[in-house]
């Protein structure tokens, strides 16, 4: 089953790619991607920083093709006890305040693009 992408994934990627400006992974510049270490299934965790990286497309596709190695470059991040809180977390039904967190992303571009701009 495919996983719809609303307006809030949008402004969530969006957000993410402009926060890093970069690949979180390789340090490339150039288009970037918004690479979930847990699925976009899981709400609890859908729209969560920790649980994103801006990644080049090449260094995606890598990750994703390669677990361990996804993880590893997830719990360096994150360390290996936050990681372990996000995953149960992720797995912990939860009701998700969307519109909350559409407004907190609509300040945080705007400031980032205040200061850039």
């Amino acid at each position: 089953m495919k996983i719809r992408i609303d307006a809030l994934d949008l402004m969530f990627s969006r957000y993410i790619r402009l926060k890093a400006g970069k690949c979180e992974y390789c340090g490339r510049y150039g288009r970037l991607e918004c690479s979930h270490f847990i699925g976009r299934r899981k709400r609890a965790t859908r729209w969560d920083e920790r649980n994103v990286a801006a990644l080049c497309h090449g260094c995606h596709q890598h990750l994703g093709e390669n677990p361990a190695e996804h993880t590893e470059f997830f719990e360096k991040r994150l360390g290996s006890d936050e990681l372990e809180r996000m995953i149960i977390r992720a797995n912990t039904p939860t009701k998700v305040d969307k519109e909350a967190i559409k407004e907190e992303l609509k300040e945080k571009i705007k400031y980032l693009e205040d200061k850039d701009g």
